[in-house]
């Protein structure tokens, strides 16, 4: 019987190796969260983006009013921003939202603002996506909760609908709203 080669044995078993690691990396807990680095601490700045024409502006201090503020990242020409608008609409209903448009234009911005509703009560516009960078923002639209001191305590990555909003961002408003 012939020798078998270390270099015949080599693929199949890096194969073997990397199916494996894929294997248990699909089930482990926590795999879809998208984990934020401000999480417990401080929200960055608001203040670099100018605000929204024709729309109350955003400062720092009200990120820090006392009570859990939403800050909104979104954009009028985001698909999922305009899937989640009815929910910010339902929101705003007793919450406080902030909003910050990135990579849009004032007057498309504006326009989604005035004929779909504005859910929010200020409105940075960060044309540059500077703000966003900031935050650590990845795409449009992600939504964070923050405490009444302005800490941040939750990042949400997407859109505000179905049963992942129901299941992951629900519990995580309610929690920070002592319920």
């Amino acid at each position: 019987m012939g020798k078998i080669s270390p270099l015949m044995i080599a693929p199949p078993a890096i194969f073997a190796a990397l199916a494996t690691l894929f294997y248990v990396g699909m089930f482990r807990e926590g795999k879809d969260d998208l984990h934020s680095v401000f999480i417990g601490k401080p929200a960055p700045s608001i203040e670099t983006a100018a605000p929204l024409e024709g729309f109350a502006g955003v400062t720092q201090a009200d990120l820090a009013r006392g009570d859990v503020t939403l800050v909104n990242f979104w954009a009028s020409w985001c698909p999922p921003c305009r899937a989640e608008h009815p929910t910010l609409l339902e929101l705003a209903k007793s919450h406080t939202i902030v909003g910050v448009n990135f990579k849009d234009t004032s007057k498309a911005a504006s326009s989604y603002l005035v004929d779909d509703g504005n859910p929010f009560a200020g409105v940075a516009f960060d044309p540059q996506g500077r703000t966003a960078i900031d935050w650590g923002v990845t795409a449009p639209p992600e939504t964070f909760i923050l405490d009444g001191e302005g800490t941040v305590l939750y990042r949400f990555a997407g859109p505000l609908v179905g049963s992942d909003y129901e299941q992951r961002f629900l519990p995580e408003l309610n929690k920070a709203l002592g319920r």
